[in-house]
């Protein structure tokens, strides 16, 4: 029992030692910190305790709902028309139905194998008039729209994080929500302006068999859309008939960044291998005619394809400052949403009250620590004064492994770490208690502390793992602060079983090495 292996001395050296070094930093002011090394970081800070924004999105399901419907009707004119086969009635109706009439029977049942492909998912159904039926039921609708929430979720993400703010929390909340936390983010104008917009690029040529003040009064081409201009009002057109068809999409976009030309502002753009054959195609076949690049179903620009673009890159050319050129290459490198996101709730937490918190915090953490300290040593002196220094270097590993995994610390957290320490004297205190039954019973001192230890352990054992199974579905099911205490309570668990086993009996043996006693000063 005393003869402590030399293996276990070192670790127990070394992890004191990787504590000691990795919560220093917490020790420092806030303002130092930014200047050093990215491994030798303090614990982040919440929302709560350092101030910033909260966002709470909505994705609009039923722009997803009419995307869906949008782009089966699409499929089905192109197959039509590439089939040759005469429709009527094209369109959707509601939100979860496409219908077209085919009125030739043969053509009905020549083209119905190649409808069928379009969408599996979609039920078929064909009257005897003709007319087919695509229905979406409502698990196909909830599993479209469950992925757009987390394709929205990872681009939402991808934005934040391209601005620099520190330790977004960005997570999901119900069937189409979306929480958005900035810590230090005073001004969420910036960040609502960029997670508003859709950014969805698009290339289309423009339709030159009708005029936009045609268009406007109705007469629009089958397959063709007006849209406005984004330049309106600078001596370009304010409207364009463009092509529904996609010539190029931007999710082919493989890099997109702010640089000037002739002095202005401009994006350039660069596509993936598949996209700058597409867009190289697209424009050999079209020369002499006008390419519309649409954003968010606005017409950015529509310059004419005088000769085949080949190298798989172009510029968006616009009167943009230089802030409007960087937002939009950002967005674009961040991809477009597949729905526009609506700011249900938004709250700014000022740093006064950051401030609070953490003071109210460390004053209950100070209470915390001071009375479980005088307790323990009331109780069973020295050996008690012992279970305080564990305690104390439990403090210390606890924020070290907050600061290596980038855990954030929110108030909910410094409950976790008050409740922590309280729930690591408890394996010292079940040892203890231990050692005196034993040594009431008779026992020699070393057989009483060998016997304290072994049998104690498999009780403190089973009283961590239930509470490290209650932390673990507290993480698993609950959300923001909620999360940030269980993890806190987590680690702290972890590192006060390693204190109480193995750091308080190295230290028990190495007293009772030194100070021989007949027995136990309990």
């Amino acid at each position: 029992m005393l003869q402590f292996p030399k293996w276990k001395i070192v670790m127990v050296l070394l992890v004191a030692l990787c504590g000691a070094i990795w919560s220093a930093p917490n020790l420092l002011p806030r303002e130092t910190t930014d200047r050093m090394p990215s491994w030798w970081q303090p614990v982040s800070l919440g929302l709560d305790l350092q101030g910033g924004s909260y966002l709470l999105l909505e994705v609009d399901t039923a722009y997803v709902k009419r995307e869906l419907l949008s782009g089966l009707v699409e499929a089905l004119r192109a197959t039509l028309r590439k089939e040759k086969v005469r429709y009527s009635e094209l369109g959707s109706s509601g939100l979860d139905t496409v219908k077209v009439r085919i009125s030739d029977e043969a053509e009905r049942e020549r083209v119905r194998p190649e409808l069928r492909k379009l969408d599996p998912e979609a039920l078929l159904e064909v009257s005897s008039d003709g007319m087919f039926v695509f229905t979406y039921t409502e698990q196909a609708m909830a599993k479209r729209i469950n992925q757009a929430v987390e394709q929205s979720i990872g681009i939402v993400r991808r934005r934040v994080d391209e601005l620099g703010t520190r330790e977004p929390s960005i997570q999901r909340q119900g069937t189409d929500r979306i929480i958005v936390q900035l810590p230090g983010v005073k001004n969420p104008e910036h960040i609502k302006s960029l997670l508003g917009k859709t950014a969805k690029l698009t290339f289309h040529l423009v339709d030159d068999t009708a005029s936009p003040e045609d268009a406007a009064r109705g007469r629009v081409p089958p397959g063709s859309v007006l849209l406005p201009s984004a330049e309106s009002g600078r001596g370009l057109p304010s409207q364009y008939v463009v092509r529904k068809r996609v010539e190029v999409g931007g999710d082919l976009l493989t890099d997109s960044q702010a640089t000037f030309q002739n002095g202005q502002a401009v994006v350039s753009f660069r596509f993936t291998v598949a996209g700058g054959k597409r867009f190289a195609d697209t424009t050999s076949a079209n020369a002499g005619k006008m390419l519309a690049i649409v954003l968010d179903e606005k017409v950015i620009s529509a310059p004419r394809i005088n000769e085949p673009i080949l190298g798989g890159s172009g510029v968006i050319t616009g009167t943009f400052t230089t802030q409007e050129a960087n937002d939009l290459a950002l967005l674009l490198r961040a991809g477009a949403l597949p729905a526009p996101l609506q700011v249900l709730e938004e709250r700014t937490v000022g740093p006064d009250l950051g401030a609070d918190s953490i003071q109210a915090g460390a004053i209950a953490s100070g209470v915390g620590l001071i009375t479980v300290i005088v307790f323990m040593v009331l109780i069973y002196g020295t050996l008690g004064l012992l279970a305080n220094v564990a305690l104390v270097l439990n403090l210390v590993i606890l924020l070290a492994l907050m600061s290596v995994l980038g855990a954030t610390l929110t108030l909910p957290g410094i409950a976790g770490i008050v409740l922590t320490m309280g729930m690591a004297v408890d394996a010292n205190v079940l040892i203890y208690e231990r050692m005196r039954e034993e040594q009431k019973a008779g026992r020699g001192l070393i057989s009483t502390v060998q016997v304290a230890f072994e049998r104690a352990f498999g009780t403190i054992l089973d009283a961590n793992l239930t509470t490290l199974a209650a932390a673990a579905l507290l993480f698993q099911f609950g959300s923001g602060p909620v999360r940030g205490f269980a993890v806190t309570l987590s680690l702290g668990l972890l590192s006060s079983m390693f204190t109480a086993i193995m750091v308080t009996r190295l230290m028990v043996g190495t007293w009772i090495r030194w100070r021989r006693p007949k027995t136990l000063p309990l």
